[in-house]
């Protein structure tokens, strides 16, 4: 890959004067469900920034959001046990031999923390002391004003700077605009961290690819992905869909019913199907798989079926994973092989049961020796390391491989033209060092 200059406009932590200071530093360290981590890579990611902060002489506060637990229609917030972020740092005080000290707040039991107390001055004196190695927050999500609006989410902010002198956002996978990565630029000088440099740099050869230029992208709703989807549609010069996107659009094109998929969707991909028509750049998996269930891959009860069999009006049962047979396929085998640039943002299939097609698409990649291969998302990744575990540990330090933190930024950076427009990162443009 060729290097890629970052805008000089956003403020670097190399450049920030660390020693001595305490630094508030956000991750994306949302890798815990039901009080396990199930992959620890977006945490490893964020090890060089963490190293450096210490390394120079900052003393650390870290913090990081950690599932949904804020209910969107009663406004409710309940701290789950499983949504804790002590398994964040058994974990570092594993991996880096050093003590993290975990604030206990008071919990509301319908409003989350309400702020935070004096109570935590005790820990940032044995911090700046060197007693502990550092303090990790509770879930960021946890507190009241994180995602709230006005007053309440204003306090939050100023709370937050008043425990450090500096901020380093290093959660680009965050890049929704909450409290703990916008508000807080206002009240400290702020930059942006190295793995937010790195996922940065590597979304401009997304942005700006080499051609031919291949995405695949899947998901389990249609409605969720039509802005993303048809931004990818626009850059890139063949597309390959997946999951419930790809029944949607097979529905759409073919009139027929697949099991699960709304009519309102498959009304909403005519626009899509239209579109193909004229720049046919969709390139058909011609072999999917047919079940009877979702509940599992249970013998007899699914099959392959091929999209050359479909004809107007015919229901079909679930259809939850792409037959490997589709990757044999000339078409699709050209297509992949050939590109230069491959960005992957999916699941192929319905899982854990469905996963022949995930597989099989990320061999067939493998394959290509010319492309630059990226792969976006949490579960886009799980699914590679799952499925192929020798592959993902040969290619993790490949030059010609790179796997974003986050897959809901990556395709809002897509759908927007520029990673600088996401908010977190904008804000930390805008703004002049304090």
């Amino acid at each position: 890959m060729e290097y890629q200059e970052l805008d000089p406009r956003l403020p670097l932590i190399q450049n920030a004067d660390l020693h001595g200071k305490v630094v508030l530093v956000r991750f994306d360290h949302n890798v815990v469900k039901g009080g396990v981590i199930r992959d620890p890579y977006r945490i490893d990611r964020t090890l060089g920034t963490l190293y450096n902060i210490v390394e120079r002489g900052g003393r650390p506060i870290l913090m990081t959001h950690v599932g949904r637990p804020r209910d969107k229609k009663t406004g409710e917030i309940i701290c789950k046990s499983g949504e804790s972020v002590e398994p964040i740092v058994e974990y570092l005080e594993h991996k880096l031999h050093t003590k993290f000290y975990i604030p206990k707040f008071t919990i509301d039991p319908k409003s989350g923390i309400l702020g935070i107390d004096t109570s935590i001055n005790h820990a940032i004196r044995e911090l700046r002391e060197r007693r502990i190695g550092g303090i990790y927050l509770p879930n960021t999500r946890w507190f009241q004003g994180e995602e709230a609006e006005g007053e309440v989410r204003e306090k939050f902010a100023i709370q937050l700077a008043g425990l450090a002198d500096i901020y380093i956002n290093d959660a680009f996978g965050s890049w929704q605009p909450h409290a703990s990565t916008y508000d807080i630029t206002k009240h400290l000088p702020s930059y942006a961290g190295f793995l937010m440099q790195q996922e940065i740099i590597n979304l401009t050869f997304v942005i700006n690819p080499q051609r031919p230029f291949v995405a695949v992208v899947a998901g389990a709703k249609y409605d969720t992905k039509i802005k993303p989807l048809y931004a990818i549609y626009e850059k890139v010069d063949f597309l390959i869909l997946g999951g419930v996107i790809y029944n949607t659009f097979l529905c759409a094109k073919y009139g027929i019913t697949i099991q699960g998929v709304p009519e309102k969707d498959i009304v909403a991909a005519q626009d899509l199907v239209v579109k193909d028509r004229t720049n046919r750049k969709i390139i058909e998996l011609p072999y999917v798989v047919e079940s009877d269930t979702i509940e599992g891959r249970i013998d007899g009860k699914y099959r392959t079926v091929s999209t050359k069999e479909f004809r107007e009006g015919e229901k079909y049962k679930y259809i939850l994973d792409i037959d490997p047979e589709s990757f044999k396929d000339p078409n699709v085998a050209e297509s992949i092989l050939s590109a230069k640039t491959i960005f992957v943002n999916a699941v192929m299939g319905y899982t854990p049961h469905f996963f022949a097609g995930s597989e099989a698409l990320d061999r067939t990649i493998d394959q290509n020796r010319i492309a630059i291969k990226m792969y976006g998302g949490g579960d886009t990744l799980q699914e590679f390391k799952n499925l192929c575990p020798g592959l993902y540990l040969s290619v993790l330090d490949d030059t010609q491989y790179y796997f974003f933190t986050g897959g809901g930024a990556v395709l809002t950076a897509i759908e927007q033209g520029s990673p600088y427009g996401l908010k977190p990162v904008q804000t930390l443009m805008e703004k002049s060092v304090l």
